[in-house]
């Protein structure tokens, strides 16, 4: 009886069943990752008659209000802080990709001597903490005017050690025919990196850029070192303001949070597309 009832699954029907458990598996470690960004939302928009910190939770709020979200616009200049974080993003992102890419590209690609030296030195950077470096930044960022200046808060992401490394593995895979093409057509070398390189490499370049955002976008505490004065101050130096501004209110503290956070979240699902393998073998016929 019992091998009869083995004989009735067929393999088509195991290989679903397996399907559905590895689905239910992920949605559930998705579902436990995301608790805390639904918890924050849910928060903030929250009215005051209603408990948050009540057992067990109620995740969806009973009436739901923009009001946090008003008074945290008209109490505070959080548009400011966004233009503030926006600025410094974007300036942060261009510098660090263009830098990274012009020093990738001959590690990668030209042939001299110490290569390999350079590239596991600019490596071996990225054990460093930043805390160990911070004192030292700090004090030739002061010597050189730029504290309370935006150029001042993105001066340590001017080039990164992880983006050099990303930019050279994507170098590397690049075809050898596309860079001869290129010559052949008489590009310079810069040539041959803005006309050739670059556009094969540009989902890694989305990546790096992505990457970059989202840190420079977050960044605390590099920002409150080298900023005192509040018209310079980005997004989480304005939320970690809130705290004393209202005084612990964690619904006022939520929807600032929340307006943070919603930058990235639509960056992310925007550029989702463009985070694929390369094609950098585009055009290049086996």
């Amino acid at each position: 009886m019992k091998d009869s009832l083995k004989l009735s699954v067929s393999p088509q029907t195991q290989s679903r069943w397996k399907r559905l458990a590895i689905y239910a598996l992920l949605s559930a470690i998705a579902f436990l990752t995301l608790l805390p960004l639904l918890w924050l939302i849910s928060t903030a928009f929250k009215s005051p008659s209603e408990n948050i910190f009540q057992v067990p939770p109620q995740f969806l709020p009973a009436k739901p209000t923009f009001q946090n979200f008003v008074r945290v616009w008209q109490t505070s200049p959080f548009g400011q802080y966004l233009f503030n974080s926006t600025l410094v993003a974007v300036l942060t992102v261009s510098f660090n990709v263009i830098f990274c890419a012009l020093a990738a590209y001959p590690l990668a690609r030209l042939e001299f001597p110490g290569r390999n030296l350079i590239f596991s030195g600019i490596v071996s950077t990225i054990m460093i903490p930043f805390q160990i470096v911070m004192i030292p930044l700090y004090i030739l960022t002061v010597q050189l005017g730029l504290k309370n200046t935006y150029l001042g808060i993105i001066f340590p992401s001017l080039a990164s050690a992880f983006g050099i490394f990303l930019l050279r593995q994507a170098f590397q895979g690049v075809p050898k025919e596309l860079e001869e093409a290129g010559r052949i057509d008489g590009c310079s070398e810069l040539g041959i990196w803005w006309n050739v390189m670059i556009p094969a490499v540009r989902p890694a370049l989305v990546t790096l850029a992505l990457f970059v955002f989202i840190g420079s976008w977050s960044d605390f505490l590099w920002p409150l070192l080298v900023i005192d004065r509040p018209e310079f101050y980005t997004l989480p130096l304005g939320v970690a303001r809130l705290e004393g501004t209202f005084s612990l209110d964690w619904r006022l503290i939520a929807a600032g949070s929340t307006i943070a956070v919603a930058p990235v979240l639509l960056l992310f699902l925007l550029l989702q597309q463009y985070i694929v393998p390369t094609d950098a073998g585009t055009g290049v016929k086996g």
